[in-house]
């Protein structure tokens, strides 16, 4: 890369937000184009009566800070994913991280949707663009789109994209969607 392709190259920093267990780490990991920087750590008895592990019982790490990866889209755009804690002992890690942030992926477990209510409060209370992505585990595929929003109380402007965690396609998919709805959002922004 020349010294100045370097100037034209546009940074935008992403969050992967949601629930504990809902597949934020596992998202950031299917995307990374260098070896994602992890801050797990083995779940121990210690957080037993703190964190809502029962949902997850095959969970044997969690995040404590964050994750972080990164996506070359092109020649000019680059994001910069960052993945949150789940656990409600480690929001305080929220507003550092959304800092300078294009806006967020909300993950969704079906199974579970009071979990993803935190992350969704967090960006319409700061007005951040974000986008949530139904991960599709077991019985995701039961509900449409309009029960999922009616559940979620979504606004109608908020993107809702089925999704695969696991899957690069898939996850790179629901980045789209959340880049699309922030400019789109910059736009209306700029318009009135």
């Amino acid at each position: 890369m020349h010294a100045d392709q370097q100037d034209e190259l546009i940074p935008l920093k992403v969050l992967i937000a949601g629930g504990f267990g809902v597949g934020k780490t596992t998202l950031v990991r299917s995307l990374s184009e260098i070896p994602p920087l992890l801050t797990e750590q083995a779940m121990t008895a210690a957080s037993i009566g703190v964190d809502e592990a029962g949902a997850v019982p095959d969970k044997q790490t969690t995040t404590v800070a964050m994750d972080f990866g990164r996506l070359t889209v092109d020649d000019s755009l680059i994001l910069y994913l960052f993945g949150t804690p789940g656990q409600s002992r480690f929001w305080f890690m929220w507003d550092e991280l959304a800092r300078g942030s294009v806006g967020a992926v909300v993950l969704v477990d079906l199974r579970r949707i009071d979990d993803c209510f935190p992350a969704i409060d967090y960006f319409e209370n700061r007005r951040l663009p974000f986008v949530v992505g139904v991960n599709r585990f077991p019985g995701a595929d039961d509900y449409d789109e309009e029960t999922v929003r009616d559940a979620l109380a979504l606004p109608a402007d908020c993107p809702l994209v089925w999704m695969d965690a696991r899957d690069p396609r898939s996850s790179q998919d629901a980045l789209v969607a959340l880049v699309e709805h922030a400019l789109a959002r910059s736009t209306m922004v700029r318009a009135s």
